[in-house]
């Protein structure tokens, strides 16, 4: 081939070259647009939603009796097992009952000697009123027969008593239990001398099943709750249908719940709380008077608020809250708004939201202000983790 051809074929070459460069340069330069980013989003709905305030507390017993000695003697025995369970009448110690056996004697022969006598005073006056009957006898001798037998029943009566408390004393020579619970350490040995009219604590019965737990609330909440209770924004708990329960301070809740007894009429001066006491049952033991505990009471209705979960609400740099809201076109806004309280794992938002509007929960690092975005259903993890385990069990 001559040079002459090869020129413009080398020319036509180039050419086509500097064409596709072009080309994909201008490709380069104008990139397709990406897909709008999935996120996870929920659409709000107005519910009922509890008002469960978490309020700090601790367990007493229903019932707690001191164990004291109520006559004078020496303890020969002690006959519980300390921190035992023991039930009313059981008997704890026992003091020598040789001396109170002696008074039960002594007193039994002094009502025979008082029976004796009676019986003699009413032969005597029955004797006198049959010797008045026929003028025989004076009415000054009668008069005289007659107070001899009230005298004699009186002697009877006040011989009868020290009987009784004789044999009371012996009774109480076996120390036992006022009350059913769970005693404490033993306070004294055997060998102690205990006195009748003295202070000294034998030991202790806690009642532990039901237990109560005190716990407080700031007068200004209290306040607060009427006031939304009367302008009608909340509803109260119909009547044996507010829950208390308890969570311990490791963050686990107790089983069984328990049931509102009672509030304060008059506030603490110097706390300005409002002390507050509930009932539980305590049928395992878990439940030690003394203990810590979270009271979370259920304090009223809100009828119409709209929640959000917990991981939904961003913060701006001054901390205030904030929700990325699915717009027109599913373009994301975020919107300033005002977070209530929390209530499980949602938060309610008292200001910002309307009812059906869609909120992102997950994906926010996909998105800014104005990002165009693909709405998808949120799942809890909670749920996802359920229904694998129903499909693992099924399969």
């Amino acid at each position: 081939m001559k040079l002459s051809n090869l020129v413009p074929a080398a020319v036509v070459g180039l050419a086509l070259m500097a064409l596709a460069a072009c080309t994909e340069s201008q490709s380069s330069a104008n990139p397709p647009a990406p897909p709008p980013p999935p996120v996870s989003v929920v659409r709000v709905k107005a519910q009922p939603v509890s008002i469960v305030n978490d309020l700090p507390g601790r367990i007493a017993p229903t019932r707690i009796a001191e164990v004291r000695p109520r006559v004078t003697g020496i303890v020969l025995k002690r006959v519980f097992e300390q921190g035992s369970l023991v039930k009313a009448g059981d008997m704890l110690y026992q003091i020598d009952p040789a001396p109170f056996r002696v008074q039960v004697e002594s007193a039994q022969a002094t009502l025979q000697r008082a029976l004796a006598t009676r019986t003699l005073a009413r032969q005597q006056a029955d004797r006198q009123k049959e010797l008045r009957q026929r003028n025989i006898s004076s009415v000054q001798d009668l008069e005289a027969a007659t107070a001899q037998l009230a005298q004699a029943d009186a002697d009877v009566a006040a011989a009868q008593a020290g009987l009784d408390a004789a044999k009371l004393n012996l009774q109480y020579s076996d120390v036992k239990a006022p009350i059913s619970g769970r005693i404490g350490r033993a306070l004294i040995t055997e060998g102690a001398l205990v006195s009748g009219n003295g202070a000294e604590n034998l030991a202790t019965i806690r009642q532990l099943d039901p237990v109560y737990a005190d716990f407080t609330q700031p007068s200004s909440e209290m306040r607060l709750l009427r006031k939304a209770l009367k302008d009608g924004l909340l509803k109260s708990p119909a009547d044996g249908q507010a829950t208390v329960r308890l969570r311990f301070d490791d963050g686990s809740e107790y089983p069984y719940p328990g049931r509102l007894l009672f509030s304060e009429s008059t506030v603490d001066e110097t706390t300005g709380q409002v002390t507050m006491r509930a009932e539980f049952p305590n049928p395992d033991g878990d439940l030690l008077p003394g203990l810590y505990v979270r009271v979370l009471i259920e304090q009223g209705v809100e009828q119409a608020a709209l929640t959000v979960p917990v991981q939904a609400v961003q913060r701006d740099s001054g901390g205030k809250a904030q929700l990325y809201v699915i717009g027109k076109d599913d373009v994301a806004e975020l919107r300033p708004v005002s977070a209530g309280r929390t209530t499980g794992q949602q938060v309610v938002i008292t200001k910002g939201l309307k009812d059906g509007e869609q909120v992102v929960v997950e994906g926010f690092q996909k998105i800014h202000p104005g990002a165009a975005v693909k709405p998808e259903e949120w799942k809890p993890a909670d749920n996802t983790l359920s229904s694998a385990q129903n499909k693992a069990d099924a399969g």
